[in-house]
């Protein structure tokens, strides 16, 4: 819910939410369910301007599980210029031009002013199917069509067990089923984590009070709803730590694979270690970083010595997928990977400079980096989210990089192309066709 209204003597900005009730539930239910309709054209009208949301897969190239890839540039160009006349541009022509692509702009949430966790309905089918919890919200459904997210159920690669590959089974992990699959593998900790991981915990949108976003009272929402199987739906929602409303960034969730290598958590908050990102979503993120409302709602405080320790071990032992074309080093072995491959690594290596904030063997520097990108466009209102300065993002690991679109902290990116064409604008390569493609190839290597 939107904490901070426009300004005026009987609606000053807050940064706190409203604790009170003050419309009964069934009145916010029916006028938000006759909002919903106008609420996603418009998104839906947004999506199609910025992007070609086709289903038109790469040939050859699936990710872990068989899911195709899907291949271009979806980021839709301004009319009468191109890739190549963008790139010969400053950044100051761009702006000045207003030829900034529309599809590099901040991704806004489905609603930004209202936000808050939304599912995609594979997930809530499933979850469904297996536990009988709706994480369906009566005002809002998912934005992006399935064929532009990550594969669902995701495979569960252990560091402890490699020799098993996917101990998912092809399943969804839940409450119902993580004793059965996971009961023999695990050490206590690890399964009493992953057990914490799947219980349901009181959140936002779903609650058992009046200021809900489900028909029914909820239990809640468990850590792994949004990183199913320890890696990622997409689901999405609004980071809690930037006020006022139109500000606050949307976030695609982030694969947990490869935790243990990591030194920095949560896309812009640079948590230091994975328990604290662990607290962090529970005590702040599930409640839009408002501890008064959380009190309201049902904050599950976690005993940092027992469960927290408990439920990062489990995540700690979630690895990268099999990228059987690397070396121990992390770099292609010659005798496996195609031409095209190897000459995308020397340009990720070389004229790209992707390696000086990727380097190998996991291609993060565990570091953040502020890409400046309001240098390219004016500050603009779009559907709520004031598109401006993203300021400091983490460098997210590129191993496995195929398996988890779409891209950026926000999911703006659709594809690795776009991303490739996000990056020679923004770092100012002038990369060629060829560079290009090579780059792409590579990067679905990993």
């Amino acid at each position: 819910m939107n904490a901070n209204p426009p300004p005026g003597p009987e609606a000053p900005r807050t940064s706190y939410l409203p604790v009170f009730d003050t419309e009964p539930f069934a009145t916010i239910m029916a006028r938000m369910k006759a909002e919903k309709p106008a609420v996603m054209k418009r998104h839906r009208a947004l999506l199609e301007q910025r992007y070609d949301l086709a289903n038109r897969p790469a040939r050859g190239v699936t990710m872990s599980r068989g899911k195709p890839i899907q291949a271009g540039v979806r980021v839709k160009l301004p009319k009468g210029t191109t890739w190549e006349a963008l790139a010969a541009l400053t950044p100051e022509a761009i702006r000045a031009q207003g030829l900034w692509p529309k599809g590099f702009l901040p991704l806004p949430h489905p609603n930004h002013p209202e936000g808050g966790m939304v599912f995609p309905q594979f997930h809530i089918d499933e979850l469904k199917r297996q536990t009988g919890r709706d994480l369906t919200r009566f005002d809002l459904d998912f934005d992006l069509p399935d064929h532009l997210l990550s594969e669902f159920p995701p495979p569960i690669y252990l560091t402890t067990r490699p020799d098993l590959g996917d101990v998912s089974r092809g399943q969804l992990v839940t409450i119902d089923n993580y004793y059965e699959l996971f009961n023999g593998i695990l050490n206590p900790k690890q399964l009493e984590g992953l057990r914490l991981l799947v219980t349901p915990f009181p959140q936002m949108q779903f609650n058992a009070t009046a200021d809900r976003r489900s028909e029914r009272p909820s239990l809640g929402v468990a850590c792994l709803d949004c990183h199913a199987n320890g890696h990622t739906n997409n689901a999405t929602h609004l980071v809690g730590d930037i006020r006022p409303q139109e500000f606050r960034h949307r976030i695609d969730t982030p694969t947990l694979r490869g935790v243990n290598v990591q030194r920095l958590f949560g896309s812009q908050r640079a948590l230091k270690t994975v328990e604290d990102f662990t607290e962090f979503e529970q005590r702040a993120a599930y409640f839009d970083g408002d501890p008064v409302i959380a009190v309201k709602k049902g904050i599950n405080l976690l005993d940092r010595g027992h469960q927290t320790h408990m439920m990062s071990e489990f995540q700690a032992i979630l690895d990268f997928p099999p990228a059987p074309k690397l070396d121990v080093e992390g770099r292609l072995d010659p005798a496996k990977a195609t031409p095209e491959e190897l000459r995308g690594e020397q340009v990720f290596h070389g004229k790209a400079r992707c390696g000086s904030c990727h380097p190998a063997p996991y291609y993060t520097d565990n570091l953040m980096h502020n890409l400046q990108t309001e240098r390219f466009h004016e500050p603009v209102l779009v559907n709520g989210r004031m598109a401006t300065a993203d300021g400091p993002i983490k460098t997210f690991p590129l191993r496995g990089i195929k398996d988890s679109p779409p891209y950026l902290h926000d999911g703006r990116l659709l594809t690795l192309e776009d991303t490739v064409e996000f990056f020679n604008l923004v770092l100012g390569l002038k990369l060629t066709a060829q560079e290009k493609s090579d780059l792409t190839a590579f990067m679905r290597a990993l």
